[in-house]
């Protein structure tokens, strides 16, 4: 990516900005400019409105990697999962501060911004959002995260999903 292109996106990028039809009141990350839920998206042209997201949520479903893509190779194991924010939309996202073997469906997650990969040594340097454990009062033991919530600060790189 060039860097003229990377510095374009960041306010995109390290945000978790969503919009919500106004109509209907569907939210969607990443934001759209039409409804694909109304069953005339012409109304819903110009009425979606923009939407931060809190980054609170929880897991709906995780797979714990154990066999990595390139790049990822001294993570293993690592966990993915689905994320249902508080909004309603579904993230994908890496599960971190937190041994894999405790994640598990219904825990409560946030949104932290994390280094996620450098192109080179000299390179331009990438950051986004993982999920980290809320601590709370049904959660268990505090883990204390590296990085705080971001409520607005983390990438938008996940595909579009509807709540």
């Amino acid at each position: 990516m060039s860097i003229a292109r990377f510095w374009r996106e960041t306010g995109r990028r390290y945000n978790l900005g969503a919009s919500r039809c106004t109509v209907c009141k569907t939210v969607y990350f990443p934001p759209r400019s039409v409804c694909p839920s109304c069953a005339q998206h012409r109304r819903s042209l110009g009425k979606l409105t923009p939407l931060q997201l809190s980054g609170e949520g929880e897991v709906v479903t995780f797979s714990i990697i154990h066999d990595a893509a390139e790049g990822f190779e001294v993570q293993v194991p690592y966990v993915l999962a689905i994320v249902r924010t508080k909004e309603g939309p579904q993230l994908t996202g890496q599960v971190v501060d937190i041994d894999p073997k405790e994640v598990r469906i219904g825990l409560k997650v946030h949104a932290t911004f994390r280094k996620l990969r450098e192109e080179g040594k000299a390179g331009v340097i990438h950051y986004g959002y993982k999920f980290s454990p809320t601590t709370g009062p049904d959660d268990g033991p505090g883990r204390p995260g590296r990085s705080e919530p971001v409520a607005a600060t983390a990438t938008a790189e996940a595909g579009p999903v509807r709540a």
